[in-house]
């Protein structure tokens, strides 16, 4: 930054390089936004989708190939943006989304369908991880931590528009537009990342871990395909379900065997040597097992116990979302005044008093009742997962940076896949016992309160102390100070 010089005053940023971060801002929330509101925007067009393509038997891998190939490579996508620079691997990635987003609009079976979306999942796995790595390097502590609670915020309403903007596109003009949508807005996101972002490269060529990477995608992809079939069949002793499973332990294993010896792993062990980094990744790990787990099965309790309609079920998250959001943006601000340890412990506490009334909702439930536990639930999401993004991005050097943020993603996401998994193992198990419908979700929510209180056990992992005092690299510690505000 330049100061002091040109007629800015000593402690201002050069007004064209607030430009340039102002612009990278810009196209991080745009291409974020395009992600994940490509999470949930496919759900309201699929049955026009199968009327028009078939498929019926495979459809659901329309979202489980998304969710897997962005689940798996969000570590690997940080690592590359550490290694060859956020504006190359960032774009790459972009580039990628926006390739299965047109290709996925022009298809003509489902089998051609699926395939496109894990190439748009591809290029998703990028999009949130190296985001927030390029907010981390682009602000101090202060402004860093306000707009992390930010994009955190258009996750989250991206998130709740994904559904009513596919049916809307649906309707009135083409199930193929729910894809088509993301290219305009792509192309804007493009041109803003290349013309902001630093195009600096490494100063030596990289050491590419190529066994690591292998072994990585190959155990985590046969976890998540592992966990996926177990959700959908209810069970854990097929025998789909235990290859899988032992499948990717074996992998892993020789995963971490590898990572031990090369020079540059593609995921340095080493982070989980920080006590920061394991908090989050425990902590991220835990709470979205039970959220992300619990969550999707309110609906279903809501419209088979309480008999309520589809429509009004769904208004019922409405509040889930408003509370992450608005804690989001208030967390990111708690953390510089009171620290990240009180502010994750206080919202791991919100997110366990949810599963504690969730746990006691009968069929006599309101839809007013209903609204005021998923609230609850929204703040302490909000509470925690900014904050230990923060914490993290604060605790690392600058050379980690990329990776260690890409696990906190990673963590969270592959413990929302498993928790559905056992919750919904758990459902059918009682049910096959010859319990009811209320008393078997009843399970899953019971399931979902224990996994919270391991969640808020882990969470006093995080050191104590002021946000500051976690900072360890000189040049993200602290915003210069504005003259004049």
């Amino acid at each position: 930054m330049m100061e002091g010089k040109g007629g800015t005053l000593p402690g201002c940023p050069h007004p064209m390089e607030e430009r340039r971060k102002r612009l990278a801002l810009a196209g991080v929330m745009l291409s974020i936004f395009l992600a994940a509101m490509e999470s949930t925007v496919v759900a309201t067009a699929m049955p026009r989708v199968v009327a028009s393509l078939g498929g019926l038997s495979i459809y659901s891998w329309v979202f489980s190939g998304f969710l897997l190939t962005s689940t798996v490579t969000m570590p690997l996508w940080g690592r590359l943006s550490d290694l060859y620079g956020r504006r190359p691997i960032y774009l790459t990635g972009l580039g990628f989304f926006l390739a299965g987003s047109a290709l996925a609009g022009a298809s003509m079976n489902m089998t051609e369908l699926i395939v496109f979306r894990m190439l748009q999942g591809l290029g998703a796995g990028a999009l949130m991880p190296i985001g927030m790595t390029v907010v981390g390097e682009l602000f101090g502590l202060e402004r860093r931590a306000k707009m992390q609670g930010y994009i955190s915020g258009v996750w989250g309403v991206a998130s709740l528009l994904g559904p009513l903007i596919g049916g809307l596109l649906t309707d009135h003009a083409s199930w193929r537009w729910v894809f088509y949508i993301n290219l305009p807005f792509g192309v804007i996101a493009i041109a803003l990342l290349a013309r902001s972002l630093d195009g600096a490269r490494a100063v030596r060529r990289p050491i590419i871990d190529y066994a690591g990477l292998g072994l990585f995608t190959a155990g985590v992809s046969a976890l998540l395909v592992g966990v996926l079939e177990a959700g959908r069949v209810g069970a854990w002793s097929g025998a789909d379900v235990l290859g899988m499973l032992t499948f990717a332990i074996v992998a892993l294993a020789a995963f971490f065997a590898v990572e031990r010896r090369v020079v540059e792993p593609i995921v340095p062990l080493r982070l989980f040597g920080n006590r920061v980094v394991l908090a989050a990744a425990t902590t991220g790990f835990l709470s979205g097992m039970a959220m992300f787990g619990a969550i999707s099965f309110v609906p279903l309790f809501l419209q088979a116990v309480s008999g309520m309609s589809a429509t009004s079920a769904g208004t019922v998250l409405i509040p889930f979302v408003f509370g992450w959001i608005a804690m989001s943006v208030t967390s990111a601000r708690l953390v510089l005044r009171i620290g990240y340890r009180s502010v994750v412990v206080t919202g791991m506490v919100f997110l366990t008093v949810a599963f504690v009334l969730l746990s006691r909702w009968s069929a006599t439930l309101t839809a007013g009742t209903a609204m005021r536990d998923a609230l609850i639930g929204g703040i302490g999401m909000g509470l925690t997962m900014v904050p230990m993004l923060i914490a993290v991005q604060s605790a690392v050097e600058r050379a980690d940076l990329g990776a260690a943020t890409s696990m906190v993603q990673f963590f969270r996401t592959v413990g929302g896949a498993i928790g559905l998994a056992v919750m919904g193992a758990v459902m059918a198990w009682r049910l096959a016992a010859g319990v009811s419908q209320a008393e078997a979700l009843h399970g899953v929510f019971v399931t979902g309160l224990l996994i919270c209180l391991a969640a808020l056990a882990s969470s006093f992992l995080v050191p104590p102390g002021r946000a500051q005092d976690l900072a360890r690299k000189p040049d993200l510690r602290t915003e210069p100070t504005r003259v004049g505000g």
